[in-house]
């Protein structure tokens, strides 16, 4: 990735959150899909930190191996041929210098931005307290500065997808972590869980900052929560689920059946050597 060109990319795709459209990014997890993504027209591709742990044979959670996740995202940037952003989990790294040292990996792999988030995978304490997870904000800002590029970072909190506390409890404090995120540098922050549409009006009028909520069957369209105020709309693991699911109900008909017409309406072999016949520019 010309640095040149990710810079510029890294800039656009902030400018686009702030411009009042919704942005609705689909979620790829290795270099075909995210070519298909940008083939159907889509001007940013996301990664799932899910889809992409799976595909290189690991559990969701942290447990793929760094250098993997970075080599792969590498490869979705290189066959997109348009912005990337990363999901990058809980940064892979619990110290300072750790994470700074994940984000200058990925911003390598040419990535324009990337999701952190403020859960662990800690039972006890499912949840990073507000001050420590904005001050992982502030070091992941400064390191995206140091490695040059811009980057726009999504700040995913937990809260609502944790459950703790009433509802009201909840709201109040996933306002006041996105505030405090906002303010240590994030672009964009992520109320994973978040669904109810009457509450994601509230919730992003009380944030004033572009919001990011994840697509689910039975959510609004991308339009109407645009006019709810959403800035950005993600599928998070959901699209690889959906090919999952494909592969598997076909697997699970060919050995049912020993019948090949399950082979048949898919792509043809010159269809998908089509959309690797040129490099992306």
């Amino acid at each position: 990735m010309n640095r040149a060109l990710q810079r510029q990319w890294a800039e656009a795709l902030r400018a686009r959150h702030l411009d009042g459209r919704v942005l609705l990014l689909p979620n790829a997890w290795d270099a075909l899909s995210a070519k298909l993504f940008a083939q159907a027209g889509f001007e940013a591709v996301a990664t799932t930190s899910a889809g992409v742990s799976w595909a290189l044979g690991y559990a969701d959670g942290q447990r793929a191996p760094w250098p993997e996740v970075v080599a792969a995202t590498a490869r979705m940037v290189r066959a997109a041929g348009v912005p990337v952003t990363a999901d990058i989990e809980q940064g892979f790294g619990d110290s300072s210098e750790a994470l700074a040292r994940s984000i200058a990996d990925i911003a390598q792999a040419g990535v324009v931005g990337f999701n952190l988030e403020d859960g662990t995978h800690d039972p006890r304490a499912p949840i990073r307290p507000t001050a420590l997870a904005a001050e992982r904000i502030r070091v992941a800002r400064d390191a995206a500065e140091a490695a040059g590029v811009p980057m726009v970072i999504n700040a995913r909190t937990d809260l609502f997808l944790i459950g703790q506390g009433d509802a009201r409890a909840q709201f109040d404090e996933s306002v006041e972590r996105a505030r405090a995120y906002v303010r240590a540098g994030a672009d964009c922050v992520y109320p994973i869980g978040l669904s109810d549409p009457a509450v994601i009006e509230r919730f992003a009028k009380a944030v004033g900052a572009p919001v990011n909520v994840m697509a689910r069957p039975g959510m609004p369209s991308a339009a109407e929560l645009q006019r709810l105020g959403v800035a950005r709309v993600s599928t998070a693991s959901r699209m690889a689920l959906v090919a999952m699911a494909g592969v598997r109900q076909a697997a699970q008909t060919l050995k049912a059946s020993g019948a090949f017409d399950v082979l048949g309406g898919g792509m043809t072999h010159p269809e998908a050597q089509a959309l690797f016949a040129q490099e992306p520019s």
